[in-house]
């Protein structure tokens, strides 16, 4: 299983950014898909899910600003970032459970300038 994520940089507050994470080594269809992420010093915390069917949810934190979708052709699934703010500064992980276990891409930064 790989999770390739993508698209973080560094933006100033009230920008938009893009995140995508390309899965391969699984039945990527079937396969609920989150965002997590972890700020300096503190814990990593799910940010959003997407389910197979396409439903999602959001922590409180990110929710009207951020969207996640999928696109099970591609075996993609991003993560729309808008209004950016210094807080949503973090190390932002792709995850997906699958053989009984968790799966992680390798994160990739958003730094938000205030």
């Amino acid at each position: 299983v790989q999770l390739q994520a993508s698209g973080g940089g560094l933006v100033q507050a009230g920008e938009s950014l893009r995140l995508s994470c390309k899965a391969s080594g699984i039945n990527f269809s079937i396969s609920a898909m989150s965002w997590y992420r972890q700020a300096p010093g503190k814990q990593r915390e799910l940010v959003a899910t997407i389910t197979s069917s396409g439903s999602t949810n959001y922590i409180d934190s990110v929710e009207g600003r951020f969207t996640i979708s999928r696109d099970n052709a591609r075996r993609t699934v991003s993560l729309q970032m808008s209004s950016l703010k210094p807080e949503d500064t973090a190390v932002y992980y792709c995850n997906t459970f699958y053989k009984l276990r968790d799966w992680w891409g390798q994160g990739t930064l958003v730094t938000v300038s205030s």
